[in-house]
C-alpha cells in the first residue's frame, strides 16, 4: 500500500513525456487516473500502459485552453470516480523567438495554455478537491519560470506566472485550513518532446532549435522527473526542482539578482548562433 493508493489522480498533457511518465507510475502505486491529452494517439498509449498495471483509467480528449470544457471534465470526472484528490496540472506547450519578432498571436497561444491552462485546471477541480478531504494541486511551471532565458519571452512569462498563482494559492489553502497541498514543480533539462513540438518564429530555424535541446539540454528522462514529483507530493513539499542543473541555476538567480541577465545574454551570445 502506498499514499497513492485508492485516490483518484487528474493528469492533463499525459499522451507523452512527464504526463505519461506521472500516469504509469501513479498507475504502479495504486492511484485511478483520469488522464487526458490532445494527442488522442498518445493518449490511448499512456492509458494502454497504465491498464496493463492494472490501474482504472479514464481517458479524454481535452484542450485545456478550453475553460468551458476544463470545467465541464472536472464535473465528469467527479461523477465517474465519485471523488478527486489529486491534479497534476502539466499540460503545455513551447515557442521560441525574440519579443521583437513574436507575434501576438504566438504569445497569447502560450499563455491560453501553459498558463490559463493551469488556472482552468486548477479552477476547475479545486471544489472536489476541497470536498475530498485530502487534497492536492501539482502544477508544473518550469526551469524557466525561475530563470529568464533570450528567445523564450513567452514561455517564461507562462511559467513565472504558474510560479506565482500556484505559490499564492498555496498560502491560501494554508490561511483557509482548505484540505488541500499545493505543489509547484520546476523541471530542468527532461527529455521530452517539448523542442520538436515547439512553434518558432517566421523564418527561423525550428529544426536546429530542437537539436539544440535534445543535444545539450534534455538531461533527464521523465521517468526520473515523476519519481521526483510524486516524492515531493508524498512529503507535501510547497516547491520541488527537478535536476541539477535546475537548482544550481536557480542559486545563480538568487545569488547574483539581476546580474544573471548580463551572464545569461552574454552565454547565449557565444554558444549559441544567431
Amino acid at each position: 500500500m502506498s499514499s497513492f493508493t485508492g485516490k483518484v489522480a487528474v493528469v492533463t498533457g499525459a499522451g507523452s513525456g512527464i504526463g505519461r511518465a506521472l500516469s504509469v507510475e501513479l498507475a504502479r502505486r495504486g492511484a485511478k487516473l483520469a488522464i487526458s491529452d490532445i494527442d488522442t494517439e498518445g493518449l490511448a498509449e499512456t492509458a494502454r500502459q497504465c491498464e496493463a498495471i492494472g490501474a482504472e483509467v479514464k481517458q479524454d480528449r481535452l484542450n485545456v485552453a478550453e475553460r468551458e470544457a476544463v470545467l465541464l471534465y472536472a464535473d465528469e470526472v467527479k461523477a465517474h470516480f465519485g471523488k478527486v484528490n489529486q491534479i497534476y496540472n502539466n499540460a503545455g506547450i513551447a515557442h521560441h523567438g525574440e519579443v521583437e519578432t513574436t507575434a501576438f498571436k504566438d504569445i497569447e497561444r502560450i499563455m491560453d495554455v501553459d498558463f490559463y491552462g493551469v488556472v482552468n485546471g486548477t479552477k476547475a477541480f479545486l471544489p472536489h478537491l476541497i470536498s475530498s478531504g485530502d487534497g492536492h494541486v501539482v502544477n508544473i511551471s518550469s526551469l524557466f519560470g525561475l530563470i529568464a532565458i533570450p528567445g523564450q519571452s513567452a514561455y517564461n512569462a507562462a511559467k513565472f506566472a504558474v510560479r506565482g498563482f500556484t505559490e499564492a494559492l498555496r498560502q491560501e489553502m494554508l490561511i483557509s485550513g482548505h484540505p488541500v497541498k499545493v505543489t509547484c514543480v520546476h523541471p530542468g533539462g527532461i527529455k521530452t518532446a517539448v523542442a520538436r513540438n515547439a512553434t518558432v518564429n517566421e523564418g527561423a530555424d525550428q529544426e536546429s532549435f530542437a537539436q539544440l535541446f535534445d543535444r545539450k539540454l534534455a538531461i533527464h528522462t521523465p521517468e526520473y522527473a515523476a519519481t521526483t514529483i510524486l516524492g515531493a507530493v508524498e512529503k507535501g513539499h510547497g516547491r520541488v526542482l527537478i535536476g541539477y542543473e535546475a537548482k544550481a541555476l536557480d542559486l545563480l538567480v538568487r545569488a547574483t539578482g539581476s546580474w544573471y541577465q548580463r551572464l545569461v545574454a552574454f552565454s547565449t551570445k557565444r554558444l549559441i548562433p544567431q
